[in-house]
């Protein structure tokens, strides 16, 4: 038994969780490789072999690196528990309207708790993802989520919605590293293909990044219920027809197959009347928002008027704004425009690096100027 603790390290097989797992048997952790297979593309329909963390050949990688450095591995079928949750939310999601983040959930709701209750029955005092983040017990006694040190690879954004209990016996290796010292570790520890192995940024049960062929293949009937309805402008103008309100997503300019002699974007969807509203750029700036299912990191209150930098998107640098409690949402008033707020999405606030809190983004509000 190791003097430092037993940690479950979730392994999908790729150079992040591999890396952490091989580090944190080097440090001396008693650990525990387990590879989670979340959904299963036999029966999808998908046009693309299985790729990322539902991969063969990625649950073979990993069970081979546990074994050649002599610490047991097990593989963890997850579909029903994966599927129910986050695959029925995504289709809800895109059916009210809204665009999901299935990445989120599946963090939040199944993979962490799903570690969580092997964890406990394995005897493991800790849990371990290849996630690029930061975990601290702040001064206050809550647990905290911080920023990366690489900024390119930081993932805090996904990692707001897991709950104190769980940030407890979290750890997260790669927090303190660059990515160009992980590919050196996966080199060091003799695994040169792994070093260089590309990122993907997909969702795993999108393999080919066809979200709107999944809902049509998931949603019996959804492309003749949908096809046919109206494009309009902010003034109720109807420019022409479409494929389906869940075929579109906020700030999308591409793809939309029309023709008004200059650059449109969706800019609202309204899945009531089968209504996509398009306008000009500035037509997608906003200054308010409502952000609701808020889970608090670094407080358990955000006091009335915090200030606070919100990002609206994993890649999204953030913008500086005010928080306000408001019937069990956050408002969150922009001290500047912020372009493409999409309902459905992740707005998660920052103190500095410090992760504050988070929550799904409910509706938005343009400035009255526009």
């Amino acid at each position: 038994m190791s003097k430092l603790g037993k940690v479950l390290v979730a392994m999908s097989g790729g150079i992040d969780s591999t890396v952490t797992a091989l580090m944190l048997h080097e440090q001396g952790y008693e650990v525990v490789g387990i590879t989670m297979k979340t959904w299963d593309y036999a029966s999808a329909g998908a046009s693309k072999k299985e790729t990322g963390c539902c991969n063969l050949d990625s649950f073979n990688d990993a069970r081979a690196a546990a074994v050649h450095h002599g610490f047991p591995h097990f593989v963890l079928d997850i579909r029903d528990e994966f599927g129910d949750f986050v695959i029925n939310n995504f289709v809800d999601e895109y059916i009210a309207g809204r665009t999901p983040n299935p990445c989120v959930l599946c963090n939040t709701h199944i993979k962490w708790r799903a570690l969580m209750k092997r964890a406990d029955a394995l005897d493991c005092e800790f849990i371990a993802t290849g996630h690029y983040g930061q975990i601290r017990r702040h001064d206050n006694g809550r647990m905290v989520i911080s920023k990366g040190i690489d900024e390119l690879k930081d993932q805090s954004y996904v990692l707001w919605g897991i709950q104190q209990d769980v940030l407890a016996r979290t750890m997260l290796p790669l927090g303190k590293y660059r990515k160009t010292e992980i590919r050196q570790m996966a080199f060091d520890f003799g695994y040169p293909e792994l070093a260089k192995k590309a990122e993907s940024y997909e969702i795993c049960f999108v393999p080919d990044n066809d979200y709107r062929g999944f809902l049509k293949r998931k949603v019996e009937g959804l492309e003749e219920r949908v096809n046919g309805g109206n494009f309009v402008l902010a003034d109720g103008t109807v420019v022409g027809k479409h494929k389906g309100y869940p075929f579109y997503t906020i700030g999308q300019r591409k793809g939309l197959d029309i023709a008004l002699g200059r650059p449109v974007f969706v800019t609202e969807i309204i899945p009531e009347t089968n209504t996509v509203v398009l306008g000009n750029e500035d037509e997608l700036q906003k200054n308010e928002m409502f952000v609701a299912k808020i889970n608090m990191g670094k407080y358990d209150i955000i006091p009335d008027g915090m200030e606070a930098i919100t990002k609206i998107r994993y890649k999204d640098k953030g913008a500086l704004s005010n928080l306000y409690n408001e019937n069990g949402q956050v408002k969150v008033n922009f001290y500047e425009n912020v372009k493409g707020i999409a309902p459905g999405q992740s707005a998660v606030f920052y103190e500095g690096d410090d992760v504050i809190g988070g929550g799904i983004i409910q509706r938005a509000f343009a400035p009255d100027n526009l």
